[in-house]
């Protein structure tokens, strides 16, 4: 018998290394961005009552008695207020609920809605 030649049968083993990459230089931030606000801003008219209006304030925009009535005036006097500033999603969710909230009960002449509408919020 002979010895068989290891040089001609062995496999050559593959070569690992366990150096890692290099770390980046640069940070990585976590930053929490802040959605751009939007104004819910409600018009005047004559086709509904001061109540119906401080009644729509406090039960779709939480606002108190005393902040509703407020509004209320702001909206008497001036032709509209804004009643609410948020991010656009929600300040379009409040803007349908105004207009879902329907007619004043209270008056005849009232067949629909109080105008109501969104806008981005400026920095004054």
């Amino acid at each position: 018998m002979s010895e068989a030649d290891d040089s001609a049968s062995a496999v050559a083993e593959p070569i690992v290394t366990t150096k890692t990459a290099p770390r980046s230089k640069t940070k990585t931030k976590n930053e929490t961005r802040q959605l751009p606000p939007y104004n819910v801003i409600v018009l005047n008219d004559e086709e509904h009552t001061f109540e119906y209006v401080i009644e729509l304030l406090t039960k779709l925009f939480a606002h108190s008695a005393s902040t509703a009535k407020d509004l209320t005036w702001r909206i008497h006097t001036t032709g509209r207020a804004i009643v609410y500033t948020t991010h656009k999603e929600k300040a379009e969710l409040k803007r349908d609920q105004v207009l879902a909230y329907g007619p004043d009960p209270r008056m005849d002449i009232s067949k629909g809605p109080l105008g109501c509408y969104i806008e981005p919020a400026t920095d004054d």
